[in-house]
């Protein structure tokens, strides 16, 4: 049974979530506001974020060490409202069938290509299916992570038609080196771990990280094995001019079993994925900005298996993909006179691939069957206006005209208020569009293929409320937002065969609410809740999600504990009218502890699902019941 909107919505106003506003533009910030709240996606030039429209939840390192967890993405689906990330396992998200890491934000789907995933603002998905490889995402490289919930296709363009989460990596602030390791063993031969250096002597800085993480898996046939390294260095030309390069490769082997009704043998995937990028950046009084140069590489190879009990024999192929996306971005900001901040930006992209079915067996042992080769451009130009009226209202305005080489171009605006009203207060407003490319998939890949596919695009309509009290100890908020979507890609039937069209619509519309309260030195809670409505119901989307935690730190003890209640999550829909509908609710809750033993080595342990319930993400796939995992933290 469902659970009624109003009984979800006096839950979420008791328990609100962690409230991570942003952080502060010099000079310009009201004297009771905090010092720690200055974000960058939304403008790509640190900002107060109450001067923003856009709405930013922002996880800091802090939040992601706490966590001992690999991956990212869990962290985020605690604390940012409105944001779920699918999963199968206690590690491992996988890609192809089964594949688990699904995210999305308000009912708009990252698989499909429609939420962005970024690392240092440059653009991370797959170059011919378009999503993100969620398995690429680790907490070794990141220093903090903001989520832009909204559209943020004025300066990032396609893909970020629902939204970005945008990782920043690690910094070394402090002159000196600084080496940290981290082991963990747990649940089902469960083994996670990662060592960073950093340094940092006169106006050198570099990181370097690895990892190795390894699980059998909750079920038969659900192994999952990963690698991961981390590089970075900076130099600082001058007082005014920065440079930076960085490498990240992750390689993983994963195993998925198949529903359990029909289990699947030898659904094995081996994928590399790399990246790499240069940055150039200027810092003066008036001035600011960044030319960069990244490249994404990809390198896949996928067995699908075959079920016995449906009478499947081995298949005598496997899939092989190899794609690529390499871009150039430059913006450049600047102050043209009091309270204004003006940023102009040009960004190219190339991006593609080539997919493939190499026969391994049979009469055409050795051959390969070609499926798709193709590269695709982007180009656009880009300007972010932001405004201060006064003391207390800023308006921001952007407008992006983007050209793409197979669906033509795209002209994306967006405006918004921001208002500083008394008691620390803030009102924001904002109307901002969002659209999306077709991918290479969609237009020239298997039987549904249609290369005369348009752009997708939705309005997305907003109304916060944030407030800080109690000098700083207590701060929460709220957001409405409306989503209307049109040009959607769905598949349907047309004279006869199905294929890709420009036909599906969205409307969603939605509550969140963010709450954290430092109580005293030791006691500290914070929640989130959001409620979303779907005219057209989509996979992974819970129609409620509530978030409420504790935390406990004294000397050498930190510990902390939340609950997460997810109602009306869709594991199937109805695809052009036909199927069955079914939905999951399930409690989860999770602890974690670390025990500081000396200057240099603390100890933790991290359960989850401790009520040992049984439930589904993705239909056919249980997740498990209660898991455990313990280990260790050096620092030297």
């Amino acid at each position: 049974m469902k659970r009624p909107f109003a009984i979800s919505l006096l839950a979420g106003g008791m328990l609100y979530s962690p409230f991570a506003a942003a952080q502060i533009e010099t000079g310009n910030a009201p004297k009771n506001r905090s010092l720690d709240e200055v974000v960058v996606t939304g403008t790509r030039n640190e900002t107060d974020a109450a001067q923003l429209s856009a709405t930013v939840s922002v996880i800091d390192r802090k939040q992601i060490e706490q966590a001992n967890t690999p991956s990212l993405l869990p962290i985020l689906t605690e604390q940012v409202p409105g944001l779920f990330v699918s999963s199968r396992g206690i590690m491992g998200y996988g890609v192809s069938g089964g594949a688990a890491g699904e995210i999305n934000l308000r009912g708009i789907s990252g698989s499909s290509g429609r939420l962005m995933v970024l690392i240092d603002g440059h653009p991370q998905y797959m170059g011919l299916m378009g999503h993100p490889i969620a398995d690429a995402y680790q907490a070794l490289m990141a220093e903090k992570v903001e989520v832009l919930r909204g559209p943020a296709s004025v300066l990032y363009g396609s893909n970020a038609m629902g939204g970005v989460i945008n990782i920043i990596t690690r910094k070394m602030q402090t002159e000196g080196i600084s080496t940290h390791a981290h082991v963990g063993y747990g649940s089902y031969n469960t083994l996670q771990t990662e060592a960073t250096n950093r340094i940092r002597k006169g106006r050198f800085t570099s990181i370097v990280s690895g990892s190795y993480n390894r699980t059998d898996g909750h079920r038969t046939d659900m192994g999952f094995e990963q690698y991961g390294g981390y590089a970075k260095l900076g130099y600082e030309l001058s007082s005014k001019w920065k440079a930076e390069a960085d490498v990240n490769i992750t390689h993983f082997n994963a195993s998925q079993p198949g529903e359990v009704s029909q289990p699947l043998l030898d659904a094995d995937q081996n994928i590399t994925r790399g990246m790499t990028s240069f940055a150039l950046e200027n810092h003066y009084k008036k001035t600011s900005g960044r030319l960069s140069f990244f490249y994404n590489w990809g390198r896949h190879k996928i067995n699908d298996g075959y079920a016995p009990s449906k009478g499947e024999s081995p298949l005598p192929y496997r899939f092989h993909s190899r794609d690529n996306m390499m871009g150039v971005s430059w913006y450049q900001n600047a102050q043209l006179f009091r309270g204004n901040l003006l940023t102009a930006g040009i960004d190219w992209y190339h991006f593609g691939g080539e997919a493939w079915n190499k026969f391994v067996e049979g009469p055409q042992k050795g051959e390969r069957k070609d499926i798709v080769d193709k590269q695709q451009n982007e180009i656009a130009g880009y300007i972010d206006f932001r405004q201060r009226i006064g003391s207390w209202m800023t308006w921001n305005a952007g407008l992006r005209i983007d050209h793409h080489s197979q669906a033509g171009t795209e002209w994306i605006p967006q405006t918004g208020l921001a208002f500083q009203i008394p008691r620390n207060a803030e009102i924001k407003l904002t109307a901002s569009k969002g659209f999306r490319y077709p991918l290479i998939r969609e237009m020239f890949m298997w039987g549904t293929a249609n290369p005369d596919l348009k752009a997708e695009s939705m309005w997305n309509y907003e109304l916060a409320f944030n407030q800080r009290l109690f000098d700083n100890r207590l701060s929460y908020g709220f957001n409405l937002f409306y989503i209307n979507g049109k040009n959607m890609i769905t598949t349907a039937s047309i004279d006869h065969r199905m294929m890709n069209v420009n036909t599906g619509k969205i409307k969603n519309a939605g509550f969140e609410m963010q709450m954290a309260y430092r109580i005293s030195k030791t006691w500290s809670a914070d929640a989130n809740y959001s409620y979303l409505h779907m005219e057209h119901p989509v996979i992974t989307a819970p129609e409620n999600k509530l978030y409420a935690g504790m935390s406990f730190s004294k000397k050498k003890w930190l510990l902390s504990s939340g609950v997460q209640y997810i109602q009306g999550l869709y594991t199937n829909v109805k695809v052009n009218g036909k199927g069955n509908e079914t939905s999951e609710n399930f409690v989860l809750w999770n602890i974690r502890g670390t025990f500081q033993a000396t200057r240099n080595l603390a100890l933790w342990l991290r359960g989850e699902n401790l009520l040992a319930q049984r439930y589904e993400i993705i239909s056919g796939y249980p997740m498990p019941k209660a898991t455990f995992m313990g280990g260790v933290n050096f620092r030297f």
